[in-house]
């Protein structure tokens, strides 16, 4: 017959070892969670970034061509694209 141990001792022999392999382990995982979530962040950031120069070039090149496009005669003649229309 096997020797029949209560669970409280397995438990007391294996929790240091599974301490020394598991927090370790962890710790890793941790950290490339917290690397890979700055990653994310900087990222989210830069296109944030980018998306609002485009709205602003759109927003100009829309301002400028406005005003090119609705230049008013002295005598009161809408003209497009800066010639006399009509």
């Amino acid at each position: 017959m096997t020797p029949v141990l209560p669970p409280f001792l397995v438990g007391l022999v294996a929790a240091p070892l599974v301490k020394r392999v598991v927090k370790p382990l962890v710790r890793g995982i941790i950290k490339t969670s917290v690397g890979l979530t700055l990653e994310v962040r900087r990222a989210a950031v830069e296109a944030s970034e980018e998306i609002q120069g485009l709205t602003a070039e759109v927003a100009a090149e829309k301002m400028t061509g406005s005003a090119r496009t609705r230049r008013v005669k002295a005598d009161g003649e809408v003209t497009a694209q800066g010639a006399a229309a009509g």
